[in-house]
């Protein structure tokens, strides 16, 4: 089978949508995270697949990205490269909660406990380096990467409009529940995960079509030509 754009094109679109089910369902009765938790196959598991679902998300985005390229302009790379850089640390800290977290939770429990309470937007109250910076930069860029590449899609018209709309507002959405009760913590990645759902079957769709929506300036105009001729 020959390897073409639009292949390529319903491949991330297949990945980004595989990325949005991952993301919302290693959170269903996701175990309470602590240093008696951390060492268990179940949150091992759960955690590499969230290192999975980065990595198919990156190759989800940068496939929106490419299929409408001149249509987002300098908003959309702007968001991209925020988005991109969300999902290059959470595959990074996801990493580093599967294969190192768990061999130094018998050593340094305290250390590992700070780390995980940082993760869910708690407070530390020990040292753990760079990893404060990397989970701060991650609730970042997952807000602002969300908001502004759910904005240029919206404003590309290409993809669904109301998925871009939701990933714009997901970011939004994802920041009021973090105010909330740890019970709804858990809840943040529905906005997204839902959003990349709805663009990835999007992406595939129009790759399987090979159509592409024509924004309404460029549709008026085609159809003055026409009256013209």
């Amino acid at each position: 089978m020959a390897i073409t754009g639009t292949t390529l094109s319903r491949s991330a679109g297949i990945a980004a949508a595989a990325a949005g089910l991952i993301f919302i369902g290693v959170q269903i009765n996701h175990p309470p995270l602590d240093v008696s938790t951390i060492t268990t196959t179940e949150l091992a598991v759960r955690d590499f697949l969230k290192v999975l679902m980065a990595v198919l998300a990156l190759v989800g985005i940068t496939g929106m990205y490419l299929r409408q390229v001149k249509q987002t302009g300098v908003l959309g790379l702007i968001g991209y490269l925020l988005l991109s850089t969300c999902y290059l640390v959470i595959m990074s800290t996801s990493f580093v909660a599967t294969f190192v977290l768990p061999a130094i939770a018998g050593t340094d429990p305290a250390y590992v406990n700070d780390v995980l309470t940082a993760s869910t937007g708690g407070a530390v109250t020990g040292d753990i380096g760079l990893l404060q910076t990397a989970i701060r930069v991650q609730q970042i860029t997952y807000l602002a990467g969300g908001l502004v590449f759910g904005i240029a899609l919206f404003r590309a018209r290409v993809l669904a409009r109301w998925a871009a709309a939701f990933l714009a507002v997901g970011g939004l959405v994802s920041a009021a529940l973090s105010a909330m009760p740890d019970a709804f913590y858990r809840l943040l990645a529905f906005p997204n995960g839902i959003a990349m759902i709805a663009l990835g079957y999007s992406l595939w769709r129009i790759g399987r079509t090979g159509t592409t929506a024509i924004p309404a300036a460029d549709h008026a105009a085609q159809l003055t030509t026409a009256g013209a001729a």
